[in-house]
C-alpha cells in the first residue's frame, strides 16, 4: 500500500464533535474508520472503548487494529475546564501512551496527525501569526499543548508525525460549552437576553467541515512538520452578533458579564494558512455568514 492509499484510519476522539463529522468523510473516501472513545461513550462495532490514560488497553488496541493512519483528536479541549490536573494528564501523558504504542507497533502507521491549538500562541504581537511564532501560552489549557508538541518531537524518529495547530472552529453539534453554539442556540430559541464576556476579542473561525478536510488530505500526505488551520480572518464577536441577528431577524439585548471575562484573556488571533495551502493545495473556506446559517437554520 502506498502511504497515501485509504486504509485503516485510528481516530481518537471519534465520538466527539470534530469526529463526527470526519468519520463520513474519511469513509466517503474508502477509510476504514476506526476510533478510540471514552469508556463512558456509547459504542458501536469500530468505536473501541479506551481510556488513553490506560497505556496496556491503548497499546493492545494498537496492535489488534494496526492501523494505517492515525489521527488524533481526543483531548480535554474546553479552556475553562476546572481540573488543571487532567487537562494535564490527558493532554500529555494520554498522547505520550498512544505515540508509544503506534513506535512499538510491528507495523507503523504511515502517517500520524495529531492535533495540537494554536492557543499556543497566546497573545501574539505578529500577524498574521505563522508557525515559528514564539508560543506564550496564556492558560493551562495552551501549556499543555505547547509540552505536548515538545514531547511528541522526541518520537518523530520512529514515527511520521505531522502537528496541527487549529484555530477556532464550530459548526453544528458542537458544545454549547463553547462560544459560539452558545450564541446560536440563544438565538434559535429566540433568548431575549444574552449573557456574554468579552464581545470585542477577535478570532479566527473555520468552519468543522473544512477543518475535516484538511485533516484527510493531511493524512493522506503526512508532509510532517507544524501547519495552522485557519481562515486567515479574524472576526469579533460583535461582528458574529450581528449576522446572527441579520440571519434570524431576532435581536436579543446583550450582557456582559465581567465574571465571564478572563484576566489572561487572549485579545485577538488571525493565522497565516499558507504554509498548509502549500503543503495541500487550497482547501474549502465556509464564510462565517455560512457556517452560522447552517447552525442556525438546519434543513430537514
Amino acid at each position: 500500500m502506498s502511504p497515501g492509499a485509504a486504509g485503516r484510519i485510528l481516530v481518537t476522539g471519534l465520538a466527539g464533535f470534530t469526529g463526527r463529522h470526519l468519520r463520513p468523510l474519511l469513509e466517503q473516501h474508502g477509510h476504514e474508520v476506526h476510533g478510540i472513545a471514552a469508556l463512558d461513550e456509547p459504542g458501536a462495532a469500530q468505536l473501541h472503548a479506551a481510556d488513553l490514560l490506560d497505556a496496556a488497553r491503548i497499546a493492545q488496541v494498537v496492535r489488534e487494529l494496526r492501523p494505517q493512519h492515525v489521527l488524533h483528536l481526543a483531548a480535554v479541549s474546553f479552556v475553562a475546564h476546572g481540573d488543571a490536573a487532567e487537562i494535564y494528564a490527558t493532554n500529555i501523558v494520554g498522547t505520550r501512551n498512544l505515540l508509544r504504542a503506534l513506535a512499538d507497533a510491528d507495523t507503523p502507521p504511515h502517517s500520524v496527525v495529531l492535533a495540537s491549538s494554536a492557543n499556543i500562541y497566546g497573545n501574539a504581537t505578529q500577524e498574521p501569526i505563522v508557525e515559528d511564532c514564539p508560543p506564550q501560552p496564556m492558560n493551562d489549557y495552551a501549556v499543555s499543548k505547547c509540552a505536548m508538541e515538545q514531547m511528541a518531537a522526541l518520537w518523530s524518529p520512529r514515527l511520521p508525525i505531522t502537528v496541527v495547530r487549529p484555530f477556532n472552529y464550530t459548526g453544528v453539534g458542537q458544545s454549547e460549552n463553547f462560544l459560539i453554539p452558545k450564541i446560536v442556540a440563544a438565538f434559535r430559541r429566540r433568548a431575549p437576553e444574552i449573557e456574554l464576556g468579552n464581545i470585542d476579542v477577535e478570532r479566527d473561525f473555520s468552519d468543522v467541515r473544512d477543518v475535516c478536510e484538511v485533516y484527510r488530505r493531511l493524512i493522506a500526505l503526512a508532509p510532517g512538520g507544524v501547519f495552522n488551520v485557519c481562515s486567515g480572518e479574524a472576526i469579533s464577536l460583535r461582528e458574529v452578533l450581528a449576522l446572527a441577528q441579520e440571519l434570524t431577524g431576532h435581536a436579543p439585548a446583550i450582557r456582559v458579564n465581567p465574571e465571564f471575562v478572563r484576566d489572561n484573556e487572549v485579545r485577538r488571533l488571525r493565522g497565516s494558512g499558507a504554509k498548509l495551502d502549500a503543503a495541500i493545495g487550497r482547501w474549502p473556506r465556509h464564510p462565517m455568514r455560512e457556517t452560522l446559517r447552517w447552525m442556525l437554520l438546519p434543513g430537514p
